[in-house]
């Protein structure tokens, strides 16, 4: 008894009202209005289908060569662009490059059919060409993320206009390594092709933005939980509230995803890993990696649990590049994208080679 006692006196006394007040913003935090994105200053240059090819000027000018942005497919763009002080875009125009992202917008049911080499040649061919005339630039520098960085570099390995840098933000080149993030039994399942998707594809046509969402919980179900403990903890500090809302918000707002593409990513890049064999063909052309010869950046993340490094690691003895460099940072996934480390690291690598 005389120990309860004692261990109770040891606890400090609780401020009654500035718990209330934290629980209480806690509360209202999960219940508030989406917070606004996109705030650098923009304009339409091109438009296909659901796409949106966006200009952001420099804010004063210093780099001939513009940065063209392609993102993955089931994911909004905006993480580029977040909130002031939390925008890789922001901080490339501050710095002086004209930016052009490619955004896919939403997809409807009659989009169903929209394959990988639509989006490579339709959409991201046409958009590189639409950047170099609308920026009257004699070369670009295409900056691919995820799967977009993937799709950047199929379209690098056949391009016939002037790409002098790619750079890849932790690009899943070789897809049977992603299957490790996912239990070990069902990881063999699909490497087996014992879970086929075929059916799931003809069923399903356009796959649904809540599907999306549900797969990414599947694979981050301890972080994403552990986030809510986390903002509880820190619902004091205002600045941290506002980019908690904000990740959270970008974190749901999955888009739908074209059936054909998820069909070839599971049967050709995943089961037979084409891309890295070299046996992936594009309109009739086979995609040969060892094409490209751009100056390469390839950046990982060493606590990335959607996209191991060593997914991302075979480009960089497949191209031919001269000039390659792998940077890995002490962050994860998303935080390639929310840290200042990468662009800063981005543009000193871009300055070297202008």
């Amino acid at each position: 008894m005389a120990i309860l006692t004692q261990l109770i006196e040891n606890i400090p006394s609780l401020d009654i009202t500035k718990e209330q007040k934290r629980l209480n913003r806690f509360v209202n935090i999960l219940n508030d209005p989406k917070p606004k994105v996109n705030h650098t200053p923009r304009n339409v240059v091109w438009k296909k289908n659901k796409a949106t090819l966006w200009h952001y000027p420099a804010v004063e000018k210093k780099h001939k060569t513009p940065i063209f942005i392609v993102y993955s497919l089931v994911n909004k763009p905006y993480i580029f662009d977040l909130a002031p002080g939390i925008s890789a875009i922001e901080q490339f125009v501050n710095r002086g490059y004209d930016v052009y992202l490619l955004d896919w917008g939403v997809l409807g049911f009659e989009d169903k059919g929209i394959t990988l080499a639509d989006y490579i040649v339709d959409y991201i061919q046409k958009g590189v060409k639409r950047a170099l005339r609308h920026s009257n630039a004699d070369e670009i520098t295409i900056w691919g993320a995820c799967l977009g960085g993937v799709m950047a570099s199929i379209y690098a390995s056949f391009s016939e206009e002037p790409i002098k840098n790619l750079i890849l933000s932790t690009p899943p080149f070789d897809f049977r390594v992603i299957t490790q993030v996912l239990p070990d039994k069902l990881a063999e399942a699909i490497l087996n092709n014992e879970i086929g998707v075929d059916r799931f594809v003809d069923v399903n046509g356009l796959i649904p933005a809540r599907y999306m969402h549900y797969l990414g919980r599947f694979i981050s179900t301890p972080v994403h939980f552990s986030s809510y403990a986390v903002l509880l903890n820190h619902c004091h500090n205002d600045k941290f509230m506002d980019k908690w809302a904000r990740m959270d918000m970008w974190t749901k707002d999955h888009v739908p995803l074209s059936g054909e593409v998820l069909r070839q990513i599971c049967n050709e890049l995943i089961i037979e890993n084409k891309l890295i064999k070299g046996e992936l063909i594009v309109r009739g052309k086979r995609i040969d990696l060892s094409n490209i010869r751009a100056n390469l950046l390839v950046m990982t993340a060493a606590n990335d649990t959607v996209v191991p490094e060593a997914a991302s690691l075979p480009i960089m003895d497949l191209v031919s590049s001269k000039d390659k460099t792998l940077e890995k940072f002490v962050t994860g996934h998303i935080g390639m994208f929310l840290s200042a480390k990468c662009p800063d690291y981005m543009d000193k690598w871009l300055i070297e080679r202008a």
